[in-house]
């Protein structure tokens, strides 16, 4: 009996209407996300810059993609990493997308300098990527708002799929709520589809500065709704590796 009354507990927990981010509709189609990174080489950043800015965030804009975030690692000295954040409507505009550039006349021609480079001058030394469905209790991202921040980029791998599975359950049920609840200001939740390192999920986070998610970390941790939550056991062994990556958001980002 008792439980079944906490599983009711923690189903109320995900639908609770303090919870600015449950607002969205829940038959509301998921985007999907994509998240690429490149390992730069030494100097290589500007001309990359470059080509995002003028060839490929404006040919994005223009064939869908409402938001592009371009973000920079936090304390990490050179060469460098960029990550950057596509946001797709639908898996149908994600596919529709990669076959549009590679015939749109005007990205092919802003971006010609940079598919261009040569060996002795390469730019990155790979691109890594992963595609991503969002959860069905946050279906679409939240823009952070256009001011100094940070931004927290967490990976939780499981050791099964039913372990991530599990684990997405949790945050759908209750977690994200809780989040909502003390502050930590959810930028966006993936289900990781293809990728580095599955299964996992990944999800962003955005403070003002560490200070404050220091603070607000720390509010979850002690919040009486996530511990009766954490020692369900449903939820038990669902992640056996957390990934975090601190960043910042470039002058253009559009996250």
């Amino acid at each position: 009996m008792k439980r079944r009354k906490f599983i009711a507990t923690s189903s109320l927990l995900g639908l609770g209407a303090a919870s600015p981010v449950l607002a969205h509709s829940p038959k509301k189609e998921k985007e999907i996300y994509e998240l690429r990174s490149f390992e730069l080489k030494m100097g290589g950043m500007p001309r990359l810059e470059t080509y995002l800015q003028n060839a490929l965030i404006p040919a994005l804009n223009r064939l869908g993609v409402k938001q592009v975030g371009v973000f920079k690692e936090l304390g990490k000295d050179e060469p460098a990493k960029l990550h950057l954040l596509l946001v797709h409507s639908s898996q149908e505009k994600y596919f529709q997308i990669q076959q549009q550039l590679k015939t749109d006349t005007e990205y092919l021609k802003a971006s010609e300098a940079y598919h261009q480079t040569l060996p002795d001058k390469a730019i990155y030394d790979r691109i890594s990527s992963s595609l991503m469905v969002a959860f069905d209790g946050m279906p679409t991202l939240a823009t952070p708002p256009k001011e100094p921040r940070i931004l927290e980029l967490r990976t939780y791998e499981g050791f099964s799929e039913d372990a991530v599975r599990r684990k997405i359950k949790m945050f759908n049920e209750g977690e994200i709520a809780i989040f909502s609840k003390v502050k930590l200001n959810i930028v966006f939740f993936g289900e990781v589809l293809i990728g580095h390192r599955l299964p996992c999920l990944t999800y962003m986070l955005t403070f003002k500065d560490m200070e404050e998610r220091n603070a607000n970390w720390a509010k979850f941790s002690a919040d009486p709704d996530w511990k009766q939550l954490s020692q369900a056991l449903e939820y038990a062994n669902t992640v056996s590796r957390i990934e975090r990556i601190f960043l910042e958001p470039t002058s253009y980002s559009q996250i």
